[in-house]
């Protein structure tokens, strides 16, 4: 029985990602792309939960349960932990690096100096991040650029977006065999650059903020984790004409529309009701 409720998990997890609509809603677009990456891994983790919680002995439902359903569960909270222990540790080690680089203040900005000439801004580190800029970056850009820079990376401190990012980059990093997880992903990372621009472009000229994010992308890209939100991110050629049209159209305040709701995940934890019915 354990071995057909994962199997079911599987098959309702994948099925998940094949539904929805498409929608130009700036917050609708985020809530479906939210729900869709986030479903389909906590349900899976809640099954694993609940099978490991029945144990190897007795029945459900008046069918026996066995060794086959509680070792695969047993192997994909393993990988879970194993996987979220190294993700931890990377982002542990990059945030004592950014640490040990110069200190830089300006207009009551803090960071560290990233010695490069790349153009490179990012919050690094968990839920209290690190703002680190490119020696490029203070060298090249005009004072105002680089004050749109900073109020970008500002939003997210603000929404501590590198916080929330890594526990999802973790969630991608174990469930990429499921269908769209990538899309899925790259979707929220450009939402994740959208929201960050629009609560700039509330005390900065959107126009300039266009110019800066041109300017910056034009750059060969450093590589960035889960645990880093750079200015530039998610914006490819493809995609970076998406985010100068929403700074060229921006007429509203972000803060009170960027709120979302997670109720949609309630059916998550469904397979946790399953041990009711183990005897």
């Amino acid at each position: 029985m354990h071995l057909t409720l994962i199997l079911l998990a599987v098959l309702t997890s994948s099925l998940t990602r094949f539904f929805g609509r498409r929608s130009t809603d700036w917050r609708d677009r985020w809530q479906r792309a939210l729900t869709a990456f986030l479903l389909p891994p906590l349900l899976l983790l809640m099954t694993a939960i609940a099978v490991l919680c029945m144990g190897t002995q007795g029945q459900m439902l008046g069918l026996p349960v066995g060794w086959i359903g509680y070792l695969l569960a047993l192997s994909f909270l393993a990988t879970a932990m194993g996987l979220l222990l190294r993700l931890g540790g990377q982002g542990w080690r990059s945030l004592r690096q950014v640490q040990t680089y110069p200190t830089w203040e300006q207009e009551g900005a803090i960071g560290h100096v990233l010695n490069t000439n790349h153009l490179f801004a990012a919050q690094i580190g968990f839920w209290n991040s690190r703002l680190v800029v490119s020696q490029g970056l203070l060298d090249r850009l005009t004072p105002e650029q680089l004050k749109a820079v900073l109020t970008h990376e500002q939003a997210h401190a603000y929404y501590r977006d590198t916080f929330w990012f890594f526990w999802m980059g973790w969630l991608r990093h174990l469930t990429l065999w499921l269908p769209s997880t990538e899309a899925l992903w790259q979707e929220l990372l450009l939402l994740r650059e959208l929201r960050a621009d629009r609560w700039a472009a509330q005390t900065i000229d959107p126009l300039l903020l266009a110019e800066s994010l041109l300017r910056t992308v034009k750059e060969t890209p450093l590589d960035a984790a889960d645990f880093c939100a750079a200015f530039s991110a998610a914006a490819p050629l493809n995609r970076l004409e998406e985010r100068i049209d929403a700074l060229l159209a921006v007429t509203e305040r972000a803060g009170a529309s960027d709120r979302i709701s997670l109720l949609g995940l309630w059916v998550a934890f469904v397979p946790l009701l399953t041990l009711l019915f183990h005897q």
